[in-house]
Formats: structure tokens, sequence, C-alpha cells
């Protein structure tokens, strides 16, 4: 065991041996350092960079003259060494850098001494009443400094990274892992709470009980989209919640009622242009005239399965609803011919209009739909009613570009001549399950709609014959949907490979006479990315 005054003879001995001549001290040229670093740093960064001698206390640190921090540093422990004999003599607002080899000595001399803390950096350094204590605490600045120098070597870490850019990248993320984020610390909750983080981002929430803070959250985070998944309390309370509310969906929420409605929307509410309603049943003409009076600037309405709105209904929302955009009437059985007249009496911004299994709809109804000037699409799927004179119409609309009419029992190749024959610009055309559409059909398609992009004919009488009618033509066409096709064959097949260039999707389940030769030419198309041949696509 090493007693202290052993080390103390030791200490000594080093020093006689390694005792530096006395040289003249020198004015350090310092340069510029940061407010609040201490005058020893200073005085160490101004030493290397001058390369010159320091006087620590009555004795001199020789520089060396390759700038080495570390060498000067190993100098500095040979004078600090000699100045142990009387440890008086340090002036510590002289002394440059701790020592690492000097700390431990003294550490294993005060061995009752507790291990050092965690560096707290001292703004002001003055002189310390414990000259071997103050050396104690110096030594973990060093270590941070070679640390650092070694770090900055390397790349940024992220926690170094400004607030917006750590805001631009969690904006990619789902809405899931944004909210993780934001529990990691302060620093990332205040970036994730970011409004560019949450933009068009569409918040699902189940509304079962009171939650005073949740709105107030979700306009923290600019949330202007909402869906509600289940309700128990009042829709009051998300409209005056999120006052600037942009999008709500209340589709399947099977409580909402004409009561609800009423007192929800009990002021204007202009920033609302969104509202789905779809499967809502108890929703009535009473909650379409409290939407039409408040809801201005509404441009999409959702009233799919909506069973008790009437032609009423569509007279509000004609008075009301002046920029509407986008209405489902999906089955609304009570809507007949008479409202699609007053909906168009009243509208003139609707481009799409949905009127999907609408069973009291006629031809009469697309007289009357001609007058809805801006309407680009239109979806009559399952209005059996629907017969080939209605096309007529249909026709005659310069701006119509989607037409839906799949399992309309009643459209044949009639219809298809005389939507080509009418100068029709459709670009989508669907008469899937149109069991009445042959080859025929095909014909007059290819004689007259040049604009299409997407043509299914699902289920259709159609032929490998047919298929070559439109593969001479349709040489724009991006989509085919020929599945449940029975009669197409690897021949035709062939045809479409040979012609249609651009193709990216094509469905050929249920064709049960092809085979892997045919298949392998569909699959040689420069652009195809989309195979469908059982129930789900193959990409």
């Amino acid at each position: 065991m090493i007693s202290g005054d052993q080390h103390t003879d030791a200490i000594r001995t080093e020093s006689e041996k390694c005792k530096p001549t006395p040289a003249r001290p020198c004015r350090l040229k310092t340069a510029p350092m940061e407010e609040g670093a201490s005058s020893l740093v200073k005085l160490k960064n101004a030493a290397v960079s001058n390369r010159i001698d320091t006087m620590v206390s009555d004795h001199v640190v020789r520089t060396p003259a390759n700038g080495d921090r570390r060498q000067y540093a190993r100098n500095v422990q040979i004078v600090v060494s000699t100045m142990m004999e009387d440890p008086t003599q340090v002036l510590f607002t002289e002394l440059p850098v701790p020592l690492l080899s000097t700390a431990a000595l003294l550490r294993h001399h005060h061995h009752t001494a507790p291990r050092y803390q965690p560096y707290h950096r001292l703004h002001q350094p003055q002189h310390f009443h414990n000259p071997i204590q103050e050396l104690h605490s110096l030594q973990r600045p060093f270590e941070e400094e070679d640390q650092t120098e070694e770090y900055d070597q390397g790349k940024t870490h992220i926690s170094c990274l400004y607030p917006e850019i750590l805001a631009i990248i969690f904006s990619y993320l789902d809405v899931r892992d944004k909210g993780r984020v934001a529990q990691v610390c302060t620093a990332w909750r205040d970036a994730a709470y970011h409004k560019s983080v949450w933009r068009g981002v569409e918040a699902k929430l189940h509304l079962r009980r009171a939650n005073p803070s949740l709105f107030a959250s979700l306009v923290k985070r600019g949330i202007k989209r909402v869906q509600v998944l289940s309700l128990r309390k009042s829709l009051r309370d998300v409209i005056q919640g999120i006052p600037n509310l942009e999008s709500l969906n209340l589709s399947g929420c099977y409580s909402v009622a004409d009561v609800g409605i009423s007192h929800a929307f009990v002021a204007d509410a202009p920033s609302l242009c969104e509202l789905n309603l779809s499967l809502c049943k108890q929703v009535t003409d009473n909650s379409l005239s409290r939407i039409a009076q408040y809801l201005k600037n509404l441009e999409v309405l959702e009233l799919g399965g909506c069973c008790n709105v009437t032609n009423t209904g569509l007279v509000l929302i004609a008075w009301g609803l002046k920029k509407l955009k986008r209405l489902n009437l999906r089955s609304c059985w009570h809507v007949s011919d008479q409202g699609i007249g007053h909906l168009a009496l009243g509208n003139q911004s609707l481009e799409y209009l949905g009127l999907q299994d609408c069973q009291r709809l006629s031809d009469e109804a697309l007289k009357h739909a001609t007058g809805l000037t801006s309407l680009k699409s239109i979806n009559l799927s399952f209005c059996v009613s629907i017969t080939d004179s209605g096309l007529k119409h249909l026709a005659k609309m310069t701006n119509l570009r989607e037409l839906n009419l799949r399992s309309c029992d009643n459209i044949s190749d009639t219809g298809m001549a005389y939507l080509a024959e009418g100068g029709s610009r459709i670009s989508s055309l669907d008469v899937s399950f149109c069991d009445k559409i042959g080859d025929q059909a095909l014909v007059h398609i290819s004689q007259g709609l040049f604009n299409l992009r997407s043509l299914s004919l699902s289920a259709c009488q159609i032929s490998d014959e047919g298929l070559a009618k439109i593969a001479n033509t349709l040489h724009d066409l991006e989509t085919l949907n020929i599945g449940q096709c029975s009669r197409v064959t690897d021949k035709g097949l062939t045809t479409i490979a040979e012609s249609l260039l651009r193709l990216k999707c094509i469905d050929l389940y249920g064709c049960t006479r092809i085979t892997t030769v045919g298949l392998e030419r569909i699959m040689k198309l420069p652009q195809l990315s989309v195979l469908n041949l059982g129930l789900w696509h193959v990409r």
C-alpha cells in the first residue's frame, strides 16, 4: 500500500527530471471566443494557435512547434506535477487544460473522494478555494472536447437538426408513427405538432365519451379533416370544437338523425366543404334543409344509402348548395326523374352525379341531366329502367368523360351506336355484365369513341373478332377489363399484345379458354403494370 507521502516524493522526483528551462513570457494573440467560455480554455487555445510558450504561475509550459494539443497537455502535466509540492501556488485563471493522468493520481491520493459528477460548464470562473477539487472537475471538458473533434468529423446526429427540418421529415411518416415520434422527447413533440406535419391528414375518432383536450389537440396540429367512426356524444361538440373543419365523414354512424344534424349546424360553417352521410339511414329531407341553409360552400355531399331522401331533398340541394361539385345518391330509392329535373334547374357546377341503384329513374331522368352542363361523370349502374334511348341524351353532353352502365340490363349494341354517332367524347366506359353487349357493340365503339382510355367489358358476349376491332383503332387504350368473357382465346390476346402497346392494366379473370401462350404475349407489353388472373390483382 502506497502512502500519501510516497506519492508526493514520486511527484517531486519526476518534476526534478523534467523541470523546464525558464523562458520569457509572451503576450498571446487570442482568437475570439464565444461568450461564457472559461479563461482556461481561452488561454489553451491561444497558446496552441500561436505556437508560443505559456507561463503557469512561475513556470513555463513549452508549446510544441506543430501545435499538437495533446503534446501541449503533457507539457502542462509536467509543470503541474512540479507545482503539486505547493498546490496553493496554482492560479486557475492561468491553468490552460485539465490533465487526465494528474487527475488520476489525485483521485488515487484522495481515495475517499467520490467519483466526478457530470460536467457543468462554469461560465465565469474566478479563483477557487480547493485547487485539487477543481482539477478533478476539469477532467470532463477535456474529454468532451476530444470527443467533439472526433464527432464533428462524422455525420450530424438527428438531435442536432432544426425543428423545421424535423417537421419535414415527420411529414413523410404515417399517422401512427407521427404520434409515436411525438412521445420521444419535448423537442420532437414540438416538431411533430407543427401544422405542416399533419397537412391533409384525416383524424379517425371514436366519440364515445367526453374528452375536452381532444379537439384542442387537433386544432393545435392543424387537422381539418375528421372521420367519426362511432358517435355517442353530440355532433355539436365536433362542429364547435374544430371551428375550421373542412371535411366531416359520418359514414356508417347509424345514430345520426335529423335531431343531431339540427343541433350541430346552428350557424354558418363557411370552411366545411365535404360532408359524408352515407348509410345514415335516419337522415331525411329535414337534415338537407339545415345543410342547405348553413353549409353554403359545400362541394361534396355523400348521401349513399340514405333511403329516406326524396325529390324534395333534391330541391333543397339545388336551392342552397350552388357550389356543389359531387353528389352521390346511391340507393336513394325515392328519387325519381322529377328530382333530377329539379337538381338540373338549380345547379350548374355539378361535376359528378352518382345514381347507382336508383330504381325509379328512367330515360326521362337522363333527358333532365343534359341541363347539368358541367357534368363530367355519371354512375347509372344497376339502373335497370335505363334503355338505349336514354343514351341519346348522354351523347349530347360534351363535357361528359366517364359513363358507368354496369349491370344495366336494357343496354345493348344499339345504345353503343347512339353514343358513337352522337359524338360522345367519353374516355371511360363501363358496360360490364350487360349481357346484350356483343361484338357489334365493339364495332360501334371502334368507329366513334376514339377518346377511350378505359373500357370494361366483363361478362359481355364478346369474342376475338370484337377485340380485333378495338385493337385496330383504340391505340391509346390503357385499361381493358374482359374478365369472364369465355369466348376470348389466345388469338384475341395476341391481337391485343400486338396493337395496344400503351396498355397498363388488363383483367383476364375467368377467361377459361386462354393458355400460357397468350399470357406470355400479354406480359411482354412494355407498359403493363397490372394483370388480374384471379380475384385479386397480381402486380
